[in-house]
């Protein structure tokens, strides 16, 4: 007890200084709002500061999956070139080249600063903004390209994007093999690497380990995304449509390198869309 009282004797004075600046900086950041926005983004600094150390260290465990992803996608641009020279040679280019130039959807790429899987709403954080040509409804797609979310707000030079492990989120599905079927994509919640798919006819060629891809009716998304396969289904109630429980394609849990998709038609669409709407409802 003696010496209980002899160590708390030799710290009090640095315990009492450390509880007093805590309390001198409670007051000030509750002076006023300007002071209140100060600290608050000095916080954010810090805090993005940690997180992107976060990011650098987890992005480096990750260079040997990064590695082997790049190789794969290396020999699958080789094959498409041998394809490119053989066209070349039997005079068929020019007709690739007009059907490359009526592609609805361009490409880019984007590295992910922050991203949450464990929460009821889930998020992506990507280091591309406006500056760079990012907008709202972009599509955002795994490095295997596999569907992920969709761009939902963008700065100068970040953008945040909805993903597919919240709520909000809204894609429709189709078997890769019978592709006259489809059902809406939704997450439940809880585990982060199955999504729903609802609705689905009785009468589609259901199979465990079927491939799902996009419909290619969103406004976000092209047809034939890679979304995921089947790991079980059962019919509803009324035997009416299934419900069918997906393993998702993308590793939600370990996002680096994103890539981004843009409908350069997509804001005709809506601005259609939007005049109908006013004028029929």
């Amino acid at each position: 007890m003696d010496k209980l009282l002899e160590f708390i004797r030799s710290i009090y004075v640095v315990v009492v200084f450390i509880l007093l600046e805590v309390a001198a900086l409670s007051y000030y950041a509750r002076s006023n709002a300007y002071t209140q926005a100060r600290l608050l983004t000095r916080s954010n600094q810090v805090v993005g500061g940690v997180q992107g150390l976060f990011t650098s260290v987890r992005t480096f465990w990750q260079l040997g999956a990064e590695n082997r992803r790049l190789t794969e996608q290396i020999i699958a641009l080789e094959e498409e070139l041998t394809a490119y020279r053989e066209a070349e040679a039997e005079g068929r280019l020019r007709l690739l080249a007009d059907t490359m130039r009526r592609l609805p959807y361009y490409y880019s790429t984007a590295r992910v600063t922050t991203s949450s899987i464990n929460r009821t709403r889930n998020f992506v954080t990507i280091d591309r903004g406006s500056k760079m040509g990012v907008e709202t409804g972009m599509a955002l797609l795994a490095a295997n390209g596999a569907m992920v979310g969709h761009i939902v707000s963008v700065s100068k030079n970040y953008a945040v994007a909805l993903t597919i492990l919240n709520p909000q989120f809204q894609a429709s599905g189709k078997l890769s093999h019978n592709p006259d079927y489809y059902g809406s994509i939704r997450w439940e919640g809880g585990d982060y690497r199955y999504v729903t798919m609802d609705e689905l006819s009785k009468y589609a060629d259901i199979h465990v380990g079927d491939k799902v891809i996009s419909t290619g009716f969103s406004d976000y998304f092209p047809a034939d995304i890679p979304i995921g396969e089947v790991e079980s289904f059962q019919l509803n109630e009324t035997g009416t449509y299934y419900t069918v429980r997906v393993r998702l394609a993308a590793d939600m849990s370990s996002l680096s390198n994103v890539i981004l998709a843009r409908n350069p038609n997509s804001p005709e669409l809506k601005g259609l869309e939007a005049k109908l709407k006013k004028r029929y409802q």
